[in-house]
């Protein structure tokens, strides 16, 4: 590899990544590995989900596994050593498809309860066990395992690493090649005399490669050690995987999910396809000086012919801003016309005319710039047609602009972006993708090249990181761990010294070394297609709050404010007098509700259906830009939040301070009143079925009954929906009101949610409510003869539930009720009266 100075920058002359891949000197003549497929019947009583016990929750091993497991979308559960793992005595049918273990010292001195536990669940379910083993203190030498024929020696400095050819787990990893190098930290190795196991991988202790072989003769042979082995479960019916080194070294990642997808009987299997893209963001933008020129335009086309030969169709995708061409030198003026000389050798993208962020324009300034870019490309006849654009800074795509869309899919006609700032810029493992507007958003990934990266030297480390990012460092792993790899470069990446070329093609010919994963490269919106048919789950977005993230603020636009956010919800549920306690709060100066709904009138209605895809631009217009930001209190009333399965989430993702209100009534009343709220709004199906008629609804009955019986029964299932809202909120912020209370002590009840929320001025409810005796409850005071109450359909008398139907809802919610007055006590909130009565009538 030659260099050579140029203006004081060492300058690198046709790059090529050194990427070794040595054969393993033990394998037999002619062989080959195919990559295992381990999906058996068994995985069809797993669910997708890894248990991971940890010493504490702060350990460095515990929080890797985690965050793989993260990267590989796989739910997990951490559980502390020395808690009871009830998790494995009830509920779903075999929930967990693998046990991790990030201290094997853990399981082998676990109690004998929680032991026997484990143990059992992984022989009922044929469960595997995946444990690290961590180093011991400098004096400790050798252990044998308790119960195990098997002895660990630890602190052992170990060269070179190869894996064995012969097990049956390898997916993702290809056996057959020998890494050279000495391995970081002190191993642990295993020594066995039990065929039950099996070596996954072999070593080398670091001072027997050496020695000098003439000394003796007889230990002239390097000693091969083994480093993590497999435990077959001949002796006790579990299979378990065990390592001697942590998840630093770079080939344990890959071992470690085959791991995963072996002892999960492919469960937990993740498809060995990686699509690959590579954005060059920018081409025309940038500084004169480091610009590409000719050479270097040759070069990419050198180069993407190399990189077709792996993944067929293969092209680099250039974002331009047309008014930044011919910006240059004379010689990377002579560049940017080579540029177009071979346009349709590339594919090619719109930014904005000048580069603009697009959060900081209105519609029209938006459309005009796009608009601009685009008869730049007619002008120069470029190929811009994959529906396929990127804002330049991510400005506009999350948060979301919605001019932007509008003008993407008006002016370019845009079916797929790409950022890194959803949900957020870190961990890179952890972005995602949503559809918003008919457009497929795609997570984008950095490949440790942004546009200060032009020569070697600006790279932490120079050659030596440029190299290692993509021999098993970040680079590496991201390809890895996800399927879908749209990475993002900038032009002067490709000029001077090159660094994205060298990149790419070192990391291709790594993972060609070193795994069965195969590269594929598709036009972006079949790229698109295939990410969401992948990731269904997906599609939806899952809006954060702006203010939260300061990268977010940046690009969020000027004139929108988290002011316009409420800081208290009621939730519901429906027909418990969310409407009364709307009205109340209401009268509280510093108090104020949403704008109303032109179709669902006083409650928004926008974390539980459509509405919520019209994005949080949507939901802020219903609330007023506070004059006080400190002293006004903005909140909203939606009663069908309480018991809908996805509102607890996605409340907690845009108000993760928000306060939840909740009203509870006796879950049969509830019913009930909601059966007659159906016949007062002339719901067909209330008025042709008595309310018995509906509760005893069965699988013979029309749809439509069914529908009435699930509305009138599953919200007093409290205790399971309260359970939902305590999975994203603490405790402290949520609030329960006996709606008996508020509606027999509507005063006591104003007073006790003041002091909860903290509103000040303290306003006194005395003063302004009193009963009604016409509509026999609690209305606000106009003056010493008037009172405003509610409307007709409010507190509306009808005619008693009948016996049996009372018998039924009685039975129906004793376990329900049970259950809420369980969880109310764990959470020391006060039990209704309404439910003590229940529960002294059941005993």
């Amino acid at each position: 590899m030659s260099f050579k100075i140029s203006s004081s920058k060492r300058t690198l002359v046709s790059p090529q990544p050194q990427v070794s891949c040595p054969p393993d000197p033990d394998i037999p003549p002619n062989f080959t590995y195919q990559p295992r497929d381990h999906r058996t019947k068994e995985r069809n009583h797993l669910g997708r989900r890894a248990l991971i016990i940890v010493e504490n929750q702060y350990t460095k091993t515990g929080k890797g596994i985690h965050n793989v497991l993260d990267a590989l979308r796989i739910d997990s559960k951490v559980e502390t050593i020395g808690n009871n793992l009830p998790m494995l005595t009830h509920g779903e049918k075999g929930k967990f498809a693998v046990i991790i273990f990030e201290n094997y010292s853990t399981y082998l001195t676990m109690d004998s309860w929680n032991r026997q536990l484990l143990d059992k669940y992984c022989k009922n379910y044929n469960v595997g066990i995946i444990a690290f083993i961590q180093p011991k203190r400098d004096d400790v030498f050798l252990e044998n395992l308790n119960d195990f024929p098997l002895t660990v020696e630890y602190n052992i400095p170990l060269v070179n690493y190869k894996l064995n050819i012969y097990s049956t787990i390898w997916r993702m990893s290809k056996p057959g090649r020998l890494y050279e190098g000495e391995l970081a930290g002190n191993w642990a190795v295993f020594h066995f005399n039990h065929a039950t196991y099996q070596p996954l991988s072999y070593s080398y202790l670091k001072s027997s490669l050496n020695q000098d072989p003439s000394a003796n003769p007889a230990d002239s042979k390097p000693k091969r050690l083994v480093p993590a082995i497999h435990d077959t479960g001949q002796l006790d019916g579990i299979q378990r995987i065990l390592f001697g080194g942590g998840l630093e070294f770079w080939m344990h990642h890959m071992m470690f999910v085959d791991s995963l997808s072996y002892l999960s009987h492919g469960k937990l299997s993740i498809t060995l396809d990686r699509y690959i893209q590579v954005d060059i963001d920018d081409i025309f933008v940038g500084k004169e000086g480091v610009r590409v020129k000719v050479e270097d335009v040759m070069a990419m086309l050198s180069s993407q012919k190399y990189l077709q030969t792996v993944m067929e169709g293969f092209h680099f995708n250039l974002g331009f801003s047309g008014r930044f061409y011919l910006h240059g030198n004379a010689e990377e003026d002579a560049g940017d016309k080579k540029l177009l000389e071979y346009r349709h050798h590339f594919w090619w993208f719109g930014h904005m005319f000048k580069h603009e962020q697009a959060h900081s324009l209105d519609v029209r300034n938006v459309e005009l710039s796009m608009t601009l870019n685009k008869q730049f490309a007619q002008d120069n006849a470029i190929p811009v047609d994959q529906h396929y654009a990127v804002a330049p800074h991510h400005s506009g795509v999350y948060p979301v602009h919605e001019e932007l869309y509008d003008a993407w899919r008006k002016i370019w006609d845009i079916k797929v972006t790409s950022t890194e700032e959803y949900p957020f810029l870190y961990p890179f493992w952890g972005r995602r993708g949503f559809v918003h507007r008919g457009i497929m958003v795609l997570p984008r990934q950095t490949c440790g090249l942004f546009t200060h990266t032009v020569f070697v030297t600006d790279y932490k480390d120079g050659l030596q990181g440029l190299e290692e990012n993509f021999k098993g460092g970040e680079l590496f792993l991201t390809v890895l761990y996800s399927p879908f790899n749209i990475f993002m470069t900038h032009m002067n990446n490709y000029g001077n010294d090159r660094v994205a070329l060298f990149t790419f093609e070192g990391m291709v010919k790594f993972l060609q070394c070193w795994t069965n994963l195969r590269l594929i490269s598709v036009p972006p919106v079949q790229l698109g297609i295939n990410y969401f048919n992948m990731f269904p789950e997906e599609k939806d977005p899952l809006w954060q709050n702006p203010c939260d993230y300061k990268r977010h603020i940046a690009i969020w636009s000027a004139n929108k404010s988290c002011e316009r956010l409420p800081r208290f919800l009621v939730v519901g549920p429906q027909k418990t007098g969310t409407t009364a306690l709307y009205t109340f709060l209401s009268m509280h100066p510093a108090v104020v509700s949403n704008y109303d709904s032109a179709t669902t009138f006083e409650e928004v209605q926008f974390f539980n259906g459509n509405n919520y895809y019209k994005g949080i631009d949507w939901y802020m217009e219903f609330f007023p830009v506070p004059q006080n930001s400190t002293g006004t209190y903005l909140f909203e009333k939606s009663a069908t939040y309480f018991d809908h399965e996805i509102v607890p989430q996605r409340v907690s993702s845009l108000l993760p301070r928000a306060k939840i209100i909740c009203i509870l009534i006796d879950p049969a009343k509830r019913a009930y009143s909601w059966y007659q709220h159906q016949r007062a709004h002339k719901d067909p199906v209330a008025l042709n079925y008595s309310f018995n008629a509906v509760l005893m609804a069965d699988e013979r009955m029309p749809r439509q009954v069914r529908d009435l019986r699930n509305r009138c029964l599953d919200p007093g299932m409290y205790a399971q929906h309260l359970m939902h809202w305590l999975d994203y909120f603490p405790a402290r912020q949520l609030f329960i009101i006996d709606g008996e209370q508020l509606r027999n002590n509507p005063i006591h009840v104003m007073h006790k949610l003041q002091q909860f929320i903290h509103i000040q001025p303290y306003f006194d409810y005395s003063q302004h409510l009193r009963f009604d005796p016409q509509k026999g409850f609690f209305c606000q005071v106009m003056n010493d003869n008037r009172n405003k109450c509610l409307g007709r359909g409010k507190g509306r008398m009808y005619d008693a539930m009948d016996e049996t139907s009372a018998t039924f809802l009685r039975h129906f919610y004793r376990k329900h009720n049970a259950n809420l007055s369980k969880l109310l006590n764990k959470l020391n909130f006060p039990v209704p009266s309404w439910l003590q009565d229940a529960l002294a009538d059941d005993n």
